[in-house]
């Protein structure tokens, strides 16, 4: 758990630095780091899904993925119980801030294989890796939403904390396949959280989370097969 602890310690830090140069931060150079983040988080999505497609071993598997779990995250309506749970502390941009940090550092191939190297062979250095990207970027991210962006790093630690104990008990179930489809779907996620940000359209990002769960239950089931 050494890389999950320092990762959520690099985004506390960057929020904390980031939240204190805000003060001093006019708006239109506010705006100007909001384009920042919306390029960055659509840049990294894309790249996230050129990097892992061509490993696909399921082609289709996203599509259907995508599909049913926004179709899902639709039904629970996800994104709006999440808006309103942020307003009640903040302004509204925070909670649009803490879903694109929270999509940010979870779903990232760093931030999703680290843990289970972490587990599996004492390997921390995707994690190391990731808390030095989040620093940076939690850092623009307070600069542009303000401390409570600090929130992330608690959901951060449960995230990776949860996987790191999956991989611990479910061992060689989560792999490489898996893996590579969650990475896909993570990119699409992103990407989409990018899209959000530079007002292109509101994709409603938070409810399509429930498409990262898809590919579990598709390489549970044929595990069984």
């Amino acid at each position: 758990m050494l890389g999950t602890i320092v990762n959520t310690g690099t985004i506390l830090a960057g929020s904390i630095i980031g939240s204190i140069f805000r003060k001093g931060i006019k708006k239109e150079y506010q705006g100007a780091l909001f384009n920042a983040m919306g390029l960055a988080a659509a840049g990294l999505g894309i790249n996230a899904v050129v990097q892992n497609m061509p490993k696909s071993t399921c082609p289709v598997l996203f599509i259907i993925s995508l599909a049913l779990g926004s179709l899902l995250g639709t039904i629970l309506d996800l994104d709006s119980g999440f808006q309103n749970l942020s307003s009640r502390f903040a302004s509204s941009k925070l909670g649009e801030g803490l879903s694109t940090g929270i999509l940010l550092y979870c779903i990232g191939t760093l931030s999703i294989l680290g843990p289970i190297q972490s587990a599996l062979n004492g390997d921390n250095t995707y994690l190391f890796t990731n808390a030095a990207l989040d620093f940076v970027t939690s850092t623009v991210l307070a600069a542009t939403y303000g401390i409570g962006m600090a929130i992330a790093a608690g959901v951060l630690f449960l995230w990776q904390g949860s996987i790191y104990l999956c991989a611990l008990l479910l061992g060689n179930f989560m792999s490489d396949a898996m893996m590579t489809e969650i990475s896909i779907i993570g990119g699409f996620l992103i990407a989409s959280s990018g899209i959000s940000i530079l007002g292109i359209k509101d994709c409603k990002t938070l409810n399509m989370l429930p498409s990262l769960v898809i590919p579990l239950i598709w390489f549970g089931i044929t595990s069984l097969i």
